[in-house]
């Protein structure tokens, strides 16, 4: 029910007044007879339809539906609701409403009327989409709508949100072009004009002579003269006519810009001249300009007589002169004679395989003729080292390629030296006990030898691994390389400091670390492990420095050929020559045991070096100072078992001593197997070094 019918209702149930009339057939009646009841029906009637209005007007409340749209809006109250103007009186409760107005979203909803005496409902109605066409796009554009894919064009009648919207469009040979439209909506049909401006340039073309195809970016587009709408940007312009070399231009084009590149000239095409030589690879002059290898295709300038020259190291020089009208193709075969020289190849062992330039050519000694060229040369053997040679033939001239053949073990020999030098100019000298008389020795000594020590017990060894051994003990100056304040200090007056004298007072913790630190100088991987600056251990597989191994020590200084020295110099027991710095007679008031009628003429340590050699070449092997050695010390067992190069144990608390010093002078003390211990540094206690030679 809407309002109008409603107000309809309430007007007919308003109560008015009326004329009396009487009727002719009461005539006669007394008065009031029969008018009295139906008098009092119809007051009683009006009274209750009265009541029923004030009672409505006295519960209902005023309640104002202000509805938010462009056109006029319609309101259906599902109740009892009396229109006064803008308002409705209606008792509270809950409504079932709806709203509708063209162009705009059906509201439907709950109307809530409170016990308020006044209230206000505000309804905003949604519209409709509108329906938009974009005109002015050219076909197939790509549109997009909110940054969103829109399709293409042609847009026509599509249903947009009202409101503002962004539409960018983007079509082939046009500038992009970005705009907001604002959409009505409400169903209203809208037409958008775009107006999309040309991305291409206006050019002129022409060529001499004329009808040249133009290619912009290797795509054509007509012949001269032309003008084109080329896009854009840089673009590659070519211009192509039979007989005539290719005219390239490289265009930089705005948008909207008109351009007359005027008459281009079109110059003769090269000749062209396909080269090949028998053998290939030659080297190619066109008037003495270089213009590669063959195979090659060279341009030749038309109508002019070209020298042609051909070049392979080892063959004759090939010449010819031709010339090629404009655009012509021609093609030119070379057979290079070759100059030959011969080469004799003295191979041994014979069944050495000769292999020439990557071919393999034969086995042992031969002679071959070869071109005149560079060649590599190839000799290989399984089990041997593969030697590589180059050779140049001469014509004329026959040549002598001499190659003897190492097994791989020779070659492994071959690429140690006999003798290095360290950084800081020590010398360790290269031995391999594999090719010495012994490399399996028992070291210790036997109970029947005299001054012989328990911890002296006999037990075989056997070295295999090559080492290198410094010849001389570390000097001072060299260990202070590394330890820049250390002190020798001195004995009784007599200096052990001097620059050339054996670095004492160094403990096995210091010696070892000068072998890591010399190591590192000379990026050698470290034989020793080392923990905030101690030495935890030792890597085995290192070829860094480090100290002697004890049986090292004991081969290189008792094994002489099939013989086990007890002495330094020999086996006779006193010496009879001043052959090692020992306890003697010039050191007695320093020492108070010496050697009786033995004077080596110095008091404390001498210079390295100061005297002969044994047998291997090393100094003061058996004298100047006791040496330490890579090995903790330990007392071995009497097994029987061999030891291979053995490094004993990673750590402890003591280190082996070996060697006499200027302060020892006994029988027991200048024997070879004499076996000390300790880990402090002392002043007649020095070092030197070794290392694996792989």
């Amino acid at each position: 029910m809407n309002r109008d019918d409603r107000a309809a209702d309430v007007s007919r149930e308003r109560i008015a007044a009326s004329d009396f009339q009487p009727l002719a057939e009461s005539a006669g009646r007394p008065a009031g007879s029969r008018r009295g009841p139906l008098r009092a029906v119809a007051i009683a009637g009006t009274a209750i339809v009265v009541l029923l209005v004030l009672g409505f007007l006295f519960t209902a409340r005023s309640v104002q539906i202000a509805v938010d749209s462009e056109a006029p809006a319609s309101i259906d109250i599902d109740g009892l609701a009396v229109p006064l103007g803008e308002r409705f009186m209606i008792r509270s409760g809950e409504y079932d409403l709806h709203i509708s107005a063209p162009g705009y979203v059906d509201y439907a909803g709950t109307l809530t009327v409170s016990g308020e005496a006044s209230q206000r409902l505000d309804v905003v109605l949604s519209p409709l989409p509108g329906r938009v066409t974009f005109a002015g796009i050219p076909e197939g554009a790509s549109i997009e709508i909110d940054g969103e894919d829109a399709g293409r064009a042609p847009y026509q009648g599509q249903l947009l949100d009202a409101g503002d919207h962004s539409v960018s469009i983007t079509a082939e040979r046009y500038l992009p072009e970005t705009r907001t439209i604002a959409v009505t909506g409400r169903d209203i049909q809208q037409t958008f004009e775009f107006s999309l401006q040309p991305a291409w340039a206006d050019v002129s073309i022409d060529s001499k002579p004329s009808g040249a195809t133009v290619f912009v970016d290797e795509e054509a587009v007509g012949s001269t003269p032309l003008t084109a709408e080329i896009l854009r940007g840089e673009r590659e312009l070519r211009l192509q006519a039979a007989g005539y070399a290719d005219l390239v231009r490289t265009l930089e084009l705005s948008a909207g810009e008109t351009t007359d590149l005027g008459i281009l000239p079109l110059i003769p095409a090269a000749g062209l001249l396909s080269l090949e030589s028998r053998p290939p690879g030659a080297n190619v002059t066109v008037g003495g300009e270089y213009r590669g290898q063959t195979p090659l295709t060279v341009e030749l300038s038309p109508g002019t007589e070209h020298r042609i020259q051909l070049s392979r190291p080892g063959y004759r020089r090939f010449s010819r002169s031709l010339a090629l009208e404009a655009g012509e193709k021609s093609s030119l075969t070379a057979n290079l004679e070759a100059q030959l020289g011969d080469v004799v190849f003295d191979i041994q062992p014979s069944e050495a395989q000769i292999t020439l330039n990557g071919e393999a050519v034969g086995r042992g000694p031969q002679t071959l003729s070869l071109p005149a060229y560079e060649h590599r040369v190839e000799i290989t053997l399984p089990g041997h080292k593969t030697e590589r040679r180059r050779v140049t033939p001469r014509e004329g001239l026959q040549q002598l390629v001499q190659v003897t053949l190492q097994t791989e073990e020779e070659a492994r020999m071959a690429r140690l030296q006999p003798e290095i030098t360290t950084a800081l100019g020590q010398t360790l000298k290269l031995f391999n006990p594999e090719t010495a008389a012994r490399s399996e020795f028992d070291m210790g000594s036997s109970r029947r030898d005299p001054g012989r020590r328990a911890n002296e017990v006999l037990h075989p060894v056997r070295l295999e691994r090559l080492f290198y051994l410094q010849t001389t003990e570390v000097t001072n100056a060299q260990f202070r390389q590394f330890q820049e304040s250390h002190n020798s200090g001195q004995e009784k007056g007599n200096s052990l400091n001097r620059e050339h004298q054996p670095a004492v007072q160094v403990s096995w913790q210091q010696a070892a670390a000068f072998c890591n630190w010399l190591s590192n100088r000379e990026g050698l991987p470290p034989f020793y492990t080392e923990r905030q600056g101690i030495i935890t251990g030792f890597n085995p597989a290192a070829t860094g420095y480090r100290l002697p191994t004890e049986a090292e020590w004991a081969w290189v200084s008792r094994v002489n050929g099939d013989s086990l020295q007890t002495f330094s110099w020999g086996d006779d027991f006193p010496p009879e020559d001043e052959v090692e710095n020992i306890a003697d007679a010039s050191s007695a008031y320093v020492t108070g045991r010496v050697l009786n009628n033995y004077n080596d003429g110095h008091v404390v340590s001498a210079p390295v070096a100061s005297f002969k050699p044994n047998h291997n070449g090393l100094y003061d092997i058996g004298g100047n100072v006791a040496e330490w050695m890579h090995n903790v010390y330990a007392i071995p067992a009497a097994t029987g078992i061999v030891q291979t190069d053995p490094l004993g144990a990673e750590s402890g608390d003591n280190y082996v001593l070996r060697g006499a010093s200027w302060a020892l002078g006994n029988l027991t003390e200048l024997r070879l197997t004499y076996r000390d211990y300790g880990q402090a540094g002392r002043d007649d206690v020095g070092f030197r070094i070794a290392r694996y030679a792989e």
